[in-house]
């Protein structure tokens, strides 16, 4: 169950920083609707890490209609090529 707390909360910031864990963020509320969240480092490297591979997959998909697709057998080759050339 996520930990939603009442912005007024952080009057006693270290019992609310306490609660955070990974996968464990408090969610803090305003007039009583969701305001703010305190992520442990860790998940917010993630979402950070996570937001970036979407962005530059989406680079890859604009460029995949604007410029058209690599069939997957010369994909296939190239890595193959590189893997024979790594040994």
């Amino acid at each position: 169950m996520p930990a939603i707390l009442p912005v007024s909360s952080l009057r006693s910031y270290t019992e609310v920083l306490d609660g955070v864990a990974p996968g464990a963020p408090v969610f803090l509320t305003k007039n009583g609707h969701g305001r703010y969240a305190i992520l442990d480092m860790d998940d917010y490297d993630r979402l950070a890490a996570e937001d970036k591979l979407f962005a530059e997959l989406e680079v890859g998909r604009k460029s995949g209609e604007e410029e058209g697709w690599v069939p997957a057998a010369d994909v296939r080759a190239r890595f193959a090529d590189k893997v024979a050339h790594a040994d």
